[in-house]
């Protein structure tokens, strides 16, 4: 039955995983937090990984999170926590360097 549905367009990976990496991002969560969100769906990942690779880059998107915060110790655990990368943490953590 599902082999019928995706012939007929109505089951999609990768629409789904392309959607819902959208609707994640802009919820505020990091890359691996999406990712895990699509294999918790099942998602195949070579579906998975193009989703991701389709957003925004990270940092940009977590740029445009902080603009005009204070960045902080407790504002990186909550952003460690929602799947951001190391490399994206240093890079706003070096922000936070140059404040203090």
């Amino acid at each position: 039955m599902l082999e019928s549905l995706g012939r007929a367009g109505l089951v999609d990976d990768a629409r789904l995983a392309e959607a819902r990496a959208g609707v994640l991002a802009r919820r505020g969560y990091g890359d691996a937090a999406i990712r895990a969100d699509l294999r918790r769906r099942l998602i195949g990942a070579e579906a998975a990984s193009d989703a991701v690779a389709g957003l925004e880059p990270e940092l940009t998107r977590v740029r445009g999170q902080l603009a005009g915060k204070e960045i902080t110790p407790a504002l990186l655990r909550r952003l460690a926590g929602r799947g951001f990368s190391r490399d994206t943490l240093d890079a706003v953590g070096s922000r936070f360097a140059q404040e203090a």
